[in-house]
């Protein structure tokens, strides 16, 4: 059996030279440039604010820009701080296949990194380029029996951010090899941080990105690792998942393909397990237009996270509505969309969502679980006060590869989310530094949000 491993190392060196094709390159810029506006408006909010405040005392001195506060400081305290401001608001990426958030840590320590050490923004863009492609590729060995009960954002992402990492830090093959092996033994992140209360699942892709940049660091230094640690009997998938892997589908098309190219860009901001029913939702009050006051009941049938993730009748708090079906279509309906502006404490409150909620079932359906993860589907039945019954199956989320969000509809995006807590003219700057420049990103001042939306 080919070494998984040692063939990812590989391929993850081969992005530190030769050309890197103008696609490729625009798709790393499109993914910094969604990593901002997912991260910023995270800034001045819990659990970034409060980590910031915890960590005051021990703050090191360097050349990364934690964006928390626009100061600088290690590439390490930038990172953790970053990547959990960026998974804070629910816009972050996806790689859909292997159901894995990798720009919250990938990009937060490759940024921190590259700004420290003062490299051009193509070198940004190959490390990135090559956390994606290692991380990516191992959710796909692990998936779907590893979210079972991990978090694979916060566990393989430890190790994209350290492929990242080693990448920038010049380590060859086998250095990149070892900070992966190194890395896979720092992974960690339950499940039960992930769906119940508390605030630690955006500390989780902080955490990986900190963690993987220690074992990229502790690989470019000559520490060593297991080159059996992803495969073997008693390794980082076997631990994790219900087997050793599946690294014939984690592999398939190395060198051909890379996971950047086949991202998933949020359009909602909320779990993206709740994106098919409200594409579906929006597609049927489209042929069919119907007011509040005309539903007198919705059901999703969805895939099994649908329903065990997603079906929270009561949520009350913003990070319990981000993750409820039943609160993000009420949302939807009144509202008119799912952003930020729907987890402010006056949305929470509004009282046509909350009469709606109770009319909103979920179920499990076999079909679409069994298509789970490789799509992300919903059937919908809507039924009417006047006894009329509509039905709708969504077969794709807006934003998926198959439904991609185009360049000015992700810049919209971003100015949407920075603009909540960043001048227009600073986030046009940001936005021509990202997409234009051949310089790395610098600091944005920021400014607290409305009281209502903490």
């Amino acid at each position: 059996m080919t070494n998984p491993l040692i063939e990812l190392a590989r391929e993850a060196a081969r992005w530190q030279r030769g050309p890197l094709p103008q696609p490729i390159e625009w798709a790393a810029r499109r993914a910094l440039l969604d990593w901002f506006a997912t991260t910023l408006p995270g800034c001045v909010l819990p659990p970034a604010t409060a980590l910031l405040g915890a960590l005051a005392d021990e703050r090191p001195a360097g050349g990364a820009i934690c964006y928390v506060d626009g100061r600088s400081s290690s590439p390490r305290h930038a990172a953790l701080l970053n990547a959990t401001a960026s998974h804070t608001v629910e816009f972050d990426d996806i790689f859909r296949d292997g159901g894995y958030h990798p720009g919250s840590s990938t990009v937060a320590a490759a940024l921190a990194l590259a700004q420290h050490r003062g490299l051009p923004a193509q070198q940004l863009h190959r490390a990135v380029v090559a956390g994606y492609e290692v991380g990516c590729r191992i959710s796909l060995a692990i998936q779907p029996s590893h979210y079972a009960f991990w978090h694979t954002t916060a566990t393989v992402g430890t190790i994209g951010a350290a492929v990242a990492g080693a990448v920038l830090l010049g380590c060859d093959a086998t250095g990149i090899g070892h900070a992966i092996a190194l890395a896979s033994s720092f992974a960690g992140g339950h499940q039960q941080n992930l769906q119940g209360e508390g605030m630690a699942k955006a500390l989780h892709p902080g955490h990986a990105a900190d963690a993987g940049l220690l074992a990229a660091y502790a690989a470019a230094g000559g520490v060593t690792g297991s080159v059996d640690s992803l495969h073997a009997a008693k390794g980082f998938a076997a631990a994790t998942s219900a087997s050793p892997g599946d690294w014939a589908i984690a592999l398939e098309g190395l060198g051909e393909w890379t996971p950047l190219t086949r991202m998933t860009v949020k359009a909602h901001g909320c779990c993206g397990h709740i994106f098919p029913a409200l594409d579906g939702l929006r597609a049927m009050r489209e042929a069919t237009p119907f007011a509040l006051e005309q539903v007198a009941a919705i059901h999703v049938d969805g895939y099994g996270a649908t329903r065990s993730m997603c079906d929270r009748p009561a949520a009350l708090s913003p990070q319990d509505a981000r993750f409820s079906i039943q609160y993000c279509l009420a949302a939807q309906m009144v509202l008119g969309a799912v952003r930020l502006d729907a987890f402010t404490s006056q949305a929470l409150a509004d009282t046509r969502i909350r009469a709606l909620m109770p009319k909103i079932t979920v179920a499990e359906d076999a079909e679409l679980a069994a298509a789970y993860p490789r799509k992300r589907q919903a059937r919908l039945t809507v039924t009417l006060a006047d006894g009329r019954r509509l039905e709708h199956f969504q077969a794709v989320r807006k934003g998926d590869p198959e439904a991609p969000l185009s360049d000015a509809e992700l810049v919209t995006k971003f100015e949407e989310l920075a603009g909540s807590v960043a001048d227009p003219a600073d986030v046009k700057a940001l936005r021509a530094e990202i997409l234009e420049s051949d310089r790395l990103p610098g600091p944005i001042p920021l400014r607290s949000p409305c009281p209502e939306s903490v």
